[in-house]
């Protein structure tokens, strides 16, 4: 039995000489696959390449914030820096007050011990008085440490005596006045310290 073999687009089809269709296959050619494969390859590196670029955003993005954050840290110290200047440009000039103070309060001891006259004395008072307000309304103010638990922060031991009359670490006297500057200590006082008397120790 003679056969021809037709094709028509993709399709072989098999035709006997009497004109019946004998057999029917369908086949693809590999090269028609091809272009799909190149879409789909296509296709994948784009959406690697787009997930590195959203990767990459994020980074940057990150790096502004953070350098967003340490600008405004930065701003805020300037600001900091500025205004403790402000509050704190006398601070030198305070301490060197504070002598002539110390000064005239030893004067005004003195006078007061020699019986000194009136006069000398209400003048001492008068020049002490108005030069601790004018420190005053610099921000420049003293404390009293006397009877206060002895704090480290603002008085500074120099001697330790025994007394009964004192709980333990309690200034029992004072050297020389503390001052502060607004909230920063310009100067600690100058403090005598109790302790325990031996006596009582050995108990």
């Amino acid at each position: 039995e003679l056969s021809m073999r037709k094709k028509k687009d993709d399709f072989d089809v098999e035709i006997s000489v009497e004109g019946k269709e004998k057999s029917t296959a369908v086949s693809k050619d590999p090269e028609d696959e091809s272009p799909r494969k190149k879409k789909g390859g296509a296709l994948n590196d784009l959406q690697e390449d787009l997930e590195k670029k959203e990767e990459e955003i994020k980074a940057l993005n990150d790096k502004v914030l953070r350098a967003h954050a340490e600008f405004e840290n930065f701003k805020k110290r300037v600001t900091k820096e500025k205004s403790d200047l402000m509050k704190y440009a006398n601070e030198e000039f305070a301490k060197e007050m504070l002598r002539t103070i110390d000064n005239l309060e030893m004067a005004l001891d003195h006078a007061r011990e020699d019986n000194q006259s009136d006069s000398i004395t209400e003048g001492i008072e008068i020049i002490l008085k108005q030069l601790l307000q004018s420190l005053d309304r610099f921000g420049v103010k003293g404390f009293n440490a006397v009877g206060e638990p002895f704090d480290p922060t603002r008085h500074e031991a120099v001697v330790q005596v025994e007394s009964a009359e004192h709980e333990p670490d309690t200034v029992v006297s004072e050297a020389q006045k503390g001052y502060f500057l607004r909230d920063r200590l310009l100067r600690p006082a100058l403090v005598t310290v109790s302790k325990i008397p031996h006596d009582e120790e050995d108990e």
